[in-house]
């Protein structure tokens, strides 16, 4: 028998959006050794709770734990709620504020006629409750429903639980589905993979042999090639993929050499059901096939809309030199003016080539054009970047908010939807995107679905540099359909005409490294190092904090988190060096010590902390178990449930540096980096650098990456879509 305290929700100490609760519990009963000098006692308990009403009686089972913060708690795995069954335990249910409308008179008079099963009785059938003088038939059933719904709530959610699930799950399963969840569940559990968030196919795998699912289930095998398709598109980054790739990976994944013939069947029933898209030899998840469409066919409008009729630019493109103090170059000029003429248009170019430059242009131009106060200006038009940092750099750069694409969408993480969406677009005229090289096709495709097509759009972002994380290469598709007016910006201003930085940036670029890449230069060095590659970036990053250099001055960046030089074994290493043990509050979550003053990464979202995936802040204190991290002035609480969160900072992935700048950046580069070692990769991690760029490792590592083209090109059909639209 499985071990349980009986007794009294006595208090709520803490409830999450998730529904986990901390709390107080009065222990009458139990059959747990452990818990008997609790009787007639107080403990803490915590879980995953669908619904607690203070001062009922309940049933939990689990187990005592010690925490070493909070000392001795009852974990709750599973719960039953004891309906009342004396007299005035009937009464007070019944006068509660569960049944509107019912006070304790009324509630006496119901338990004096129906007796102690007065509640078997009310569920039976209302019109028992027709029995009790001067009920009346609409108060019976008003009764009858909210009983009876608060019965098959918590039934359905024990029934979910006993199938398998956590309380967690079965909570989030019972509000998708209410009343006719167990019908779904029996029909086709799989379902629950495209409705419900968070209950994925490893999930529903856990459970399905408590419902007689065999391997070989139609259902299961379906379910498992969507499951896969996902995988592989987010694995490579593709839109869509090939019959092959899919039945190869499903089989893999199954382990189980599946009939092509059925497997073929099984694809064409996903299709006639709406989860896939089969086009020609190429099989699509609907989401990809959709978003490509919505997105060609946006930009389609927007490119063969007529031009904004503009005669005065030379007198205004003076003005604004004058106003900014600057001379812009004939390329830059064209981006100025081709942003303001065309409803569409795309500016690429390396870092330093004065991107930030022309937004501040665009900006001050498109207000006197309009005649707009800055309150004005700001309505009409926005500045957005992908991530955090990036939207934050654009800000300080232009003095002009921008924000991510996701706050401006108004991005719901409960169920990843947004309020700005086709549905309740956005009223903005004029929208510039940077760093568009980091945005991936679904993220895209809400955006424009958010937007008018009265809406201006301007693209910003540097053709060279890597893909999204998510499926798509969005920029490179849109510039080479050839489709769209593109200006490249070439000559770089933001180092000094001596810098090295910028020069191997474009040497790299154009295929052309000289030999100078091993000669130190003021603003560069390359340590040649094959082994001790950790030792040899922590001798370089305590010469810098000799020369008053900070950790927020000095990013390392690497291609890898796992292995010797992987990046969470370079973050050990180096909090030894930026944050010495020195005495400091600490906490330790699984392998990882987080340490005041460590410098942090966010890994994920989180607007509504206004904090996002790459944004960097560090440890203010550490206090019952919690972290307090602040970005940039703003603090942020971080309890365990939270932790996945974050990574130490102190070396990062190149990925998450695309859109940051650093003052000094150190690259390691090795061969046992050797899968990721390609020259997109590299031109990116070199172009994060602001001021220094230092790089440790093997010359013929660095040799090879950027030879190494032949990165894997990723399939999607936003480039053709667009071109097949001009060819109709």
């Amino acid at each position: 028998m499985k071990n349980y305290i009986k007794g009294t929700f006595f208090r709520l100490i803490y409830r999450s959006d998730q529904n986990y609760i901390v709390g107080l519990f009065k222990v009458k009963e139990t059959n747990d050794i452990d818990m008997e000098d609790y009787i007639d006692d107080i403990v803490t308990f915590t879980g995953y709770f669908h619904e607690l009403t203070l001062d009922e009686k309940y049933i939990f089972y689990g187990n005592l734990v010690d925490n070493n913060k909070y000392g001795f708690q009852y974990n709750v795995k599973e719960y039953e709620r004891v309906m009342p069954e004396e007299k005035d335990a009937i009464i007070a249910f019944l006068s509660g504020d569960l049944f509107k409308g019912v006070g304790e008179k009324t509630a006496t008079s119901i338990v004096e006629t129906l007796g102690n099963d007065t509640l078997s009785l009310i569920e039976e059938n209302y019109q028992n409750l027709l029995l009790v003088p001067n009920m009346k038939e609409a108060k019976a059933k008003q009764i009858h429903d909210t009983l009876s719904k608060y019965n098959e709530s918590y039934n359905i959610i024990i029934e979910l639980n006993k199938i398998g699930f956590s309380i967690r799950d079965s909570m989030k399963i019972y509000n998708t589905y209410k009343h006719i969840t167990m019908s779904v569940i029996y029909d086709n559990i799989y379902n629950l993979m495209y409705d419900v968030q968070d209950i994925n196919f490893s999930k529903i795998e856990a459970v399905r042999k408590n419902l007689n699912i065999d391997d070989n289930d139609q259902r299961r095998i379906g379910a498992s090639i969507i499951y896969s398709m996902r995988n592989i598109c987010f694995q490579k980054g593709d839109t869509y993929l090939y019959f092959d790739e899919v039945y190869n990976y499903v089989c893999k994944f199954l382990n189980n050499e599946i009939d092509i013939s059925m497997f073929d069947d099984i694809l064409n029933i996903l299709q006639n059901e709406g989860h896939i898209v089969i086009e020609e030899d190429r099989y699509f998840l609907k989401e990809y096939f959709t978003a490509e469409n919505n997105i060609s066919n946006m930009i389609y409008y927007l490119i063969n809309k007529k031009d904004y009729n503009y005669k005065n630019f030379d007198k205004d493109i003076d003005a604004l030199e004058f106003h900014f103090n600057v001379k812009y170059n004939n390329k830059q000029k064209l981006a100025i003016k081709n942003a303001i003429l065309k409803n569409f248009s795309i500016i690429t170019g390396s870092p330093g080539t004065g991107k930030t430059t022309i937004i501040k242009a665009i900006v001050e131009l498109y207000r006197k054009i309009n005649g707009y106060t800055f309150d004005e200006l700001q309505k009409r038009l926005v500045l957005l970047a992908p991530t955090g940092r990036a939207s934050k750099k654009m800000s300080e750069s232009c003095l002009y908010p921008a924000y991510t694409i996701h706050r401006f969408l108004k991005w719901n993480k409960e169920d990843n939807s947004f309020i700005i969406n086709e549905l309740n677009k956005s009223d903005v005229n004029f929208v510039i995107v940077d760093e568009v090289s980091m945005i991936d096709t679904i993220l895209l495709d809400n955006l424009l679905k958010g937007l008018t097509k009265n809406a201006k759009i301007v693209f910003i972002g540097d053709y060279n540099q890597l893909e999204s994380v998510s499926p798509g290469k969005i920029l490179k598709d849109l510039i080479d359909s050839d489709m769209i007016n593109v200006t490249y910006l070439t000559d770089i201003y933001r180092q000094g005409e001596n810098s090295y930085i910028s020069m191997l940036a474009k040497e790299i670029k154009e295929d052309d490294l000289s030999e100078n890449f091993l000669v130190k230069k003021d603003d560069y060095s390359f340590i040649k190092c094959e082994n001790n590659i950790k030792e040899a970036i922590k001798n370089v990053c305590e010469k810098a904090i000799e020369k008053s250099y900070t950790s927020s001055d000095i990013q390392v960046l690497a291609p890898m988190y796992k292995g010797e030089n992987g990046i969470d074994n370079l973050n050990k290493e180096l909090q030894s060096v930026f944050n010495k043990d020195v005495g400091q509050n600490y906490l330790i979550n699984k392998d990882v010590i987080f340490r005041e003053n460590d410098k942090i990464l966010q890994l994920e979202n989180d607007i509504d902390n206004n904090v996002f995936n790459g944004d960097i802040g560090y440890i203010t204190s550490i206090k019952d178990n919690t972290l307090y991290i602040s970005f940039d002035k703003m603090v942020v609480k971080y309890t365990p449930k939270d932790f996945d969160k974050i990574k130490h900072a102190y070396a990062i992935s190149i990925h998450k540096a695309q859109g940051s700048e650093f003052k000094i950046v150190i690259l390691p580069v090795c061969f046992s980096y050797k899968m990721m070692l390609y020259k997109k990769l590299i031109y990116t991690g070199v172009t994060r650098a602001k001021d220094n760029l230092t790089i440790i490792g093997d010359e013929r590592a660095f040799i090879y990456s950027i030879r190494n083209n032949n990165y894997y090109e990723r399939k999607t059909m936003l480039k053709d879509r667009l071109i097949s639209l001009i060819n109709e």
